[in-house]
């Protein structure tokens, strides 16, 4: 049996942005439910609070759509998303003072490392643990680990370089390596 024929396949996103631009703006609605769920995860791994993830993911998708004109086919449309998402969780920790403590009790379910482990009581040493690295050490290791881009994509989003990246995701697991070791040992 074969799946039914559509006379329109689903557009990709550069088409979509083409769409938008030639003014059907109701397109936009496809782009933000294509991307809505990614960003809010990375934005709640960023921020380590979910209601301010939610708040960050709507500027995202409001400075998107503002700065439409902005965006270039050669590049993934995914990808200049993520580069303004990365940039609205910096100035919103940096207008914190900091990244938002996090209270692993109330969010755990919302830093689901991985969603076939039930093994909730890891999780949560996870969470303490990430959320007691500094914000560029996270930012790195949630986009390396949690959006699994390769660190030429991350220097692309981050404006940071390949070998700076790299060690700090190096840095950053050794670290939570020794912070998750200093856990199970107390």
């Amino acid at each position: 049996m074969h799946p039914p024929h559509t006379d329109h396949p689903a557009a990709d996103d550069a088409e979509l942005v083409r769409q938008i631009l030639a003014g059907r703006t109701e397109a936009f609605a496809q782009l933000v439910d294509r991307h809505h769920a990614r960003c809010l995860r990375l934005a709640t791994h960023l921020l380590a609070d979910s209601d301010d993830a939610e708040d960050v993911v709507q500027e995202v998708f409001l400075r998107a759509y503002r700065h439409l004109g902005n965006y270039r086919e050669r590049d993934k449309f995914g990808a200049w998303l993520t580069r303004i998402l990365v940039n609205q969780c910096r100035t919103r920790a940096s207008r914190n003072a900091r990244y938002v403590a996090l209270d692993p009790d109330v969010h755990t379910a919302d830093l689901v490392v991985n969603p076939a482990d039930d093994d909730v009581a890891r999780r949560i040493e996870l969470a303490r643990a990430m959320q007691q690295l500094g914000p560029e050490q996270r930012e790195a290791l949630v986009l390396r680990f949690t959006d699994e881009l390769s660190y030429d994509e991350m220097a692309t989003i981050t404006g940071v370089g390949v070998s700076a990246l790299k060690m700090r995701v190096q840095r950053a697991c050794a670290r939570l390596r020794t912070l998750l070791t200093e856990r199970t040992a107390t």
